[in-house]
């Protein structure tokens, strides 16, 4: 049943290739290489943990675990594994989530939580939702939520994102989860102008260091998240001959992924396992084999992963900078 799913999707991607001034993504074509059993039964224990701690309302255990960008991440990684979203075995679970989005949204302009990293990381869950799971409700969200993007965009001096969507400013985090919602929306067939890219790009380019990795707000204190979230910017952009992106991966191959301390760790693996993925090399390989040894190690008797934003976040971003493995999604194609 969930191939019939996933192809029904993979079809609609298609489709969308074809259409105007809209960014989607060609699917990946290739040889599905084993997925390791150590990975399936650390994936399985991770989703397991979720699906019993979350409540009727939809919210996670936790720090951060009513946020719905946070629920958003959790019904990503759910969806990521490839079960039937609406009879499978977390169908109850993405429903809950679902729910609990969709109530999170203000009814007159489209907005998902209280910030814009809410906003992005919900509107990636409905991007990915949209045509696999059964809610009518699901498409007029996202085309809101997608409007007050564009129209956050047009109101910013500098052409991307932050904290609110009335903000003067930009930092490459926050802009980071919005552009990843973007392309998710371009492949769920939204329409997505070749302006709202190429600012969002441009910006990007300005907060770029010459070691290659990307400051926050500008070229100033790069770091490893933020570098593999410009690097995902642009190959989502298809921008991977860019020097941009270059220098962004050549930043992440010599640095360690816990160069922050630990504090965004599990949120710097998230952006950097579909960075190294792009890159088509088997600089993707080495990097899958160390994030599963490590993850491994890491992965408590619960099933979750401990981290500084609380563990519904923490479990959802280490599962998904596995799932790549399973190539489902989207937005994981090359």
């Amino acid at each position: 049943m969930k191939n019939i799913i996933w192809l029904i999707m993979a079809i609609s991607v298609i489709n969308l290739i074809s259409a105007p001034a809209l960014y989607g993504q060609k699917l990946f074509i290739g040889n599905m290489e084993s997925i390791p059993p150590e990975l399936e039964n650390m994936y399985a224990k991770g989703l397991v943990y979720l699906q019993k701690t979350q409540n009727q309302e939809g919210d996670f255990q936790g720090q951060y675990g009513n946020d719905p960008g946070v629920v958003g991440l959790c019904i990503v990684a759910m969806l990521a594994k490839g079960d039937d979203p609406n009879n499978g075995p977390y169908s109850s679970n993405i429903k809950r989530g679902i729910n609990k989005i969709i109530k999170s949204t203000n009814s007159q302009n489209g907005y998902i939580g209280n910030s814009m990293y809410s906003h992005g990381f919900a509107t990636l869950a409905l991007a990915e939702s949209y045509g696999v799971v059964n809610d009518d409700r699901i498409g007029p969200a996202l085309k809101k939520a997608v409007e007050l993007i564009i129209s956050s965009q047009n109101r910013n001096p500098r052409g991307a994102w932050r904290y609110g969507p009335e903000s003067k400013d930009a930092d490459t985090t926050v802009s980071g989860a919005i552009s990843v919602a973007l392309f998710a929306s371009a492949n769920a067939g939204i329409p997505i102008p070749d302006e709202v890219v190429k600012k969002a790009l441009k910006f990007y380019e300005t907060c770029q260091g010459g070691d290659g990795g990307f400051g926050y707000t500008g070229r100033d204190s790069s770091n490893y998240p933020r570098t593999a979230i410009g690097a995902l910017v642009f190959a989502l952009a298809k921008k991977k001959d860019s020097n941009t992106f270059k220098g962004a991966m050549s930043y992440l191959q010599s640095h360690n992924a816990n160069e922050s301390g630990g504090h965004y760790y599990h949120y710097g693996l998230y952006y950097a396992s579909q960075s190294f993925f792009h890159t088509g090399t088997e600089s993707w390989d080495q990097w899958n084999e160390v994030n599963i040894k490590s993850l491994k190690i890491m992965q408590t008797e619960s099933g979750s992963w401990n981290g500084q934003q609380g563990p519904a976040f923490s479990t959802a971003a280490a599962l998904l900078s596995m799932a790549l493995n399973f190539r489902y999604l989207p937005i994981y194609e090359r």
